[in-house]
């Protein structure tokens, strides 16, 4: 223990001296000089961070930075009060961004009293400690602000600035009663990844923990008095604290990896990088940690059949189903070829009462790739009749005939057709989306009549659509994969009814004595 006590204390000091490095100063600068200099940076919020947090803006702030920054600042010095939660997915600077604003606050003199917590003691000491480190190190902070650390008074996890300024650390359970700054009770609680993985899946511990927040330490603040509550942490389960924190806050902001497809820091966070790191994990672990989209087992499918699909060229016909997840919200326009979303396309068959769901495209891609994709679908299904859907609601047809249809028209030119891709657009109006899903495709999937092509299962696309099988329900975010499936079943069944009017039943129940 007293090893890692050394090597961490070792760790904090190369991290200090960074900050020295990264932060020199103008010493032949003039106090008149310097007065307007300060002046001009808290005038302006963002220029005082990148000027005294130089280290942290190796790529320039997202748009959505900047503006959590402003409303923070903004809001707590109009209003008496304010409440934030921020939902954002790993690897977009939350604790960080937070870590600036708040500073800016108390060297400006708005904070004076800032409880910081975290799941246990030791995560949020070593939150609070990186506040010490610029405190005491960040030479443009000293130079301009003074001295911060207070001898007598700078122990890591509870100290106070020479200015009167009062952190501590709490863990989670332990009692913040009686935290005073002499008259001054804590005017900023401060709470950072409160959820862990574990807790989440007892809902008896996170009503502990939200008690806890709520009774014992939100009201550490002066009700008479200004406070800043802000929450941090992105969306680990359906029901965790920071999901209940957001019901009740004043502004509640879900940020995501990717927004429409698109990486919503594109300076930091490239698209090839999100695309790599997101094919080392597991889908279900890429849409929590990235996307604030925690998929727990769903109960509607319980597992799925995996088999062998008979040759194409037996069937006597085959459907192929595009959902391209756009509707006219979206305003299609002609820079909209390259508009990201999760689109889907499946391949579907019908032999001897099964159905087969031969191949799948199932990912976020550009309207220029989900047209491949439908290409490449047909291709496949070639050896017989293939029937070419797209569903089409009302919402979705502008999108339909001013973007889709043209693309179709431009891939049969670059690939050499002879002809454009004969689709069919899906009209028809449909019910709710879970309730036709559940209704249609429950009954196969359990009696096995639905079968996943089993020389697809390693097939990334097929992964994900076994993932949003598995993990679907009402409140599911991402149903693309289902949904399409739905909509080629229902194809093929109303075809087969065509075909075969006399014999059109799929599924049906046994007979039983007692039912009519």
């Amino acid at each position: 223990m007293i090893l890692n006590d050394k090597k961490a204390l070792t760790e904090w000091d190369k991290f200090r001296e960074s900050i020295r490095k990264s932060t020199p100063v103008d010493l032949t600068e003039t106090l008149e000089a310097k007065k307007k200099r300060i002046a001009a940076l808290e005038a302006d919020p963002e220029a005082w961070k990148r000027y005294y947090f130089p280290q942290f803006f190796k790529y320039p702030s997202p748009k959505f930075h900047k503006a959590a920054s402003n409303r923070i600042i903004n809001k707590f010095q109009k209003l008496k009060h304010w409440y934030e939660v921020r939902h954002w997915a790993r690897g977009l600077a939350k604790t960080t961004t937070t870590m600036m604003d708040v500073l800016y606050l108390v060297m400006t003199g708005k904070l004076k009293n800032i409880i910081y917590t975290s799941s246990t003691y030791d995560a949020a000491e070593n939150f609070l400690t990186k506040y010490q480190s610029q405190l005491d190190s960040n030479q443009r902070l000293i130079n301009d602000y003074g001295k911060q650390e207070l001898p007598g008074s700078w122990t890591m996890g509870n100290f106070t600035t020479r200015k009167g300024v009062k952190m501590m650390a709490l863990g989670a359970g332990q009692s913040p009663r009686g935290n005073g700054n002499e008259e001054i009770r804590p005017d900023c609680i401060i709470v950072d990844d409160f959820d862990t993985d574990s807790e989440c899946l007892n809902p008896e511990i996170i009503d502990k923990k939200w008690n806890w927040f709520e009774q014992a330490l939100f009201f550490t603040v002066d009700t008479a008095e200004p406070y800043l509550i802000i929450f941090l942490g992105n969306i680990i389960a359906e029901d965790c604290c920071v999901v209940r924190a957001g019901k009740m806050a004043d502004h509640c902001e879900t940020i995501n990896i990717r927004e429409n497809g698109k990486s919503v820091w594109p300076e930091k966070n490239s698209e090839a990088d999100i695309d790599y790191q997101l094919s080392k994990v597991s889908y279900e672990s890429g849409r929590k940690e990235m996307f604030n989209d925690p998929l727990s087992a769903g109960k509607t499918f319980k597992e799925i059949t995996w088999g062998k699909c008979p040759p194409i060229k037996q069937l006597p016909f085959i459907v192929s189903y595009s959902d391209p997840a756009t509707s006219n919200k979206d305003k299609p326009n002609a820079k909209s070829k390259a508009f990201n979303s999760c689109k889907v396309v499946v391949l579907l068959g019908y032999w001897k009462d099964k159905f087969y769901l031969y191949d799948c495209f199932d990912d976020n891609m550009s309207n220029d790739n989900f047209i491949d994709c439908m290409y490449q679908i047909d291709k496949e299904g070639s050896a017989t009749v293939v029937y070419n859907y797209i569903e089409n609601n009302t919402l979705q047809d502008p999108f339909w005939e001013q973007v889709l249809k043209p693309l179709l028209y431009e891939k049969r030119k670059e690939q050499g057709r002879a002809t454009m891709l004969n689709v069919i657009p899906d009209g028809e109006k449909k019910g709710e989306k879970w309730f036709r899903i559940e209704a249609t495709l429950e009954p196969l999937v359990r009696l096995g009549t639905l079968v996943f092509n089993q020389d697809k299962k390693e097939n990334p696309h097929m992964k994900r659509m076994v993932a949003q099988f598995l993990t679907a329900k009402p409140t599911s975010k991402e149903l693309g994969g289902p949904d399409a499936t739905e909509g080629a079943v229902t194809k093929i069944k109303q075809k087969l009814a065509e075909l075969n009017p006399q014999n059109s039943s799929f599924g049906a129940r046994k007979t039983h004595s007692k039912r009519f």
